[in-house]
């Protein structure tokens, strides 16, 4: 119902702003042959009545819903059919002065402070926009945020009852194909081999085909820090209870250059910089709030999974 309300108000500002006074001769500029020559701005391409609407306010109107639900899915069609239901009920709601209804006073006044609300985040949000020399900075003081790894990973997985999978490998035969891995890799051997020899499903094993880059940060939590703190060459074995196992092959280390991640440091600094300026404004605007009222739920216990 808000946002309705909200292209209510701008259809119907847009419409005033369009209008086309009865008698002008735009009906013979628009003919047929006529219609190409004449201007968006004067040609009417849209009648309510005796509202007359221009092709450049129809368009204008097609850019401000755009802006704010993104790219239509509608035909041109269906969505001029759409703006002349949405102009006629207004027309007939004004007429029945229901603009001056409680409900509709007290819904209008909503959106008008949304749309001033969001007139002044986007210029506070512009205002915030960082400069190279910040995003320089920034990626200078945070170089081990940049830090990425190439590694391949090796799953194994043992099958149970329960869980109904295509698992044909007995928690003992993972365990000891993983072991097996584990010697090959520590005495120089192919753990390719040793994965291709040992029959399978392939539910079983998960392997790699080519090495994949992570940035730090990127991985779960668990891995992260112990990923990276590998060097090129080395393995990481996890083990996440019987028969379940991930091997992490570290092939290369290196660090995303300034250029490459400047569009996500943009958005970091930037967000942060909003923060700031939506902080300093509540401290100097002196908002209070009943704590007592507005006190947080408390939080739902969580349940571990018993599967």
């Amino acid at each position: 119902m808000l946002f309705l309300n909200v292209l209510l108000v701008t259809a119907v500002a847009a419409t005033c702003l369009a209008q086309v006074p009865p008698g002008s001769d735009s009906a013979a500029a628009n003919s047929p042959s006529k219609t190409e020559a004449v201007p968006p701005n004067q040609r009417v391409v849209l009648k309510v009545g005796d509202l007359q609407i221009t092709q450049a306010a129809f368009e204008q109107y097609l850019a401000d819903l755009e802006a704010q639900q993104g790219p239509a899915e509608l035909s041109r069609k269906k969505l001029g059919d759409n703006y002349a239901s949405m102009l006629m009920l207004s027309k007939i709601a004004a007429t029945n002065h229901l603009d001056s209804s409680p409900e509709v006073v007290r819904q209008l006044a909503i959106d008008h402070m949304q749309i001033l609300s969001n007139a002044e985040f986007a210029k506070l949000k512009a205002q915030a926009a960082p400069t190279p020399e910040e995003i320089s900075a920034y990626y200078n003081a945070h170089l081990a945020d940049y830090d990425v790894v190439q590694v391949r990973r090796i799953f194994v997985w043992a099958g149970d009852q329960a869980s109904k999978t295509q698992h044909t490998l007995t928690a003992q035969q993972a365990d000891a194909l993983a072991g097996a891995i584990h010697h090959a890799y520590t005495s120089g051997g192919d753990v390719d081999k040793v994965i291709h020899d040992t029959p399978h499903n392939s539910e079983d094993v998960v392997a790699d085909a080519t090495p994949l880059s992570f940035q730090r940060g990127e991985m779960p939590a668990t891995l992260n820090e112990a990923v990276f703190a590998l060097k090129e060459g080395e393995w990481k074995e996890f083990h996440n209870g019987p028969g379940a196992y991930a091997f992490f092959h570290v092939v290369k280390k290196g660090r995303r250059d300034l250029k490459e991640v400047s569009p996500q440091i943009e958005k970091k600094v930037q967000a942060q910089k909003l923060r700031e300026q939506l902080d300093s404004l509540k401290q100097q605007t002196g908002i209070w709030m009943d704590e007592t009222y507005f006190v947080s739920k408390p939080e739902m216990p969580k349940f571990q999974d018993r599967d």
